[in-house]
């Protein structure tokens, strides 16, 4: 995709941004490439001068998608913390940039993996895999489980604390959408995010 690589910047972001959009709000099948060179007010004719077909364009973004994922969110979390809520406070703050930098890639990606017989190439099939486990490993390896009260069901635990957490996340998203990010004071939401964490400590931790 050199070609597509080399264009200015600004209309490869239209395209792309036009293109997760569609992708993620109605699926491959429904999606429609006559409403994607519309929203990225380009010719039919140039978006298939890059990419041959609707199913070169999808597989491309998984690829660009699957790079922006680990490059901007996975390889940045702390892996050597073992204290499960530390590892995920920190992960959170990393995705939560990450998502705010280009949300159209996590909401394309959520809906790549909601969808069912998903025919991939197999480079493209093998890295979505690792990034699920990848992303497994980041959340549950090396996790220290005497931190958490004896009388509490660790795995359990796990999934309460995390679902907390993208909870949290989901609801501050919304409540940021349409401000500026640069004009922003991040420190009230943080220290409230710091509140619920506490919270979790007090509920599942020995101490």
């Amino acid at each position: 995709m050199e070609k597509f690589e080399s264009l200015d910047p600004e209309k490869q972001k239209r395209i792309l941004d036009s293109a997760l959009m569609e992708f993620a709000e109605k699926g491959y099948r429904q999606a429609s490439t006559n409403r994607i060179v519309k929203q990225a007010g380009i010719g039919k004719g140039m978006l298939f001068y890059y990419f041959k077909n609707k199913k070169d364009l999808y597989e491309y973004l998984i690829e660009y998608s699957l790079n922006f994922i680990i490059d901007g969110y996975l390889s940045l979390v702390d892996k050597n913390e073992t204290d499960f809520i530390k590892r995920l406070e920190g992960a959170c703050q990393i995705k939560m940039k990450a998502q705010m930098e280009n949300e159209h890639v996590f909401n394309f990606m959520g809906t790549v993996m909601l969808t069912k017989d998903l025919d991939l190439p197999p480079h493209l099939q093998k890295r979505y895999e690792q990034l699920q486990q990848q992303g497994y490993a980041l959340l549950y390896e090396g996790i220290d489980k005497t931190l958490f009260r004896k009388d509490v069901d660790v795995d359990k635990a796990f999934n309460l604390i995390r679902w907390g957490v993208d909870g949290y996340q989901q609801d501050l998203l919304q409540r940021l959408q349409g401000k500026k990010m640069t004009e922003l004071d991040f420190e009230p939401y943080w220290d409230e995010f710091y509140a619920y964490i506490e919270i979790l400590k007090k509920s599942f931790y020995t101490n």
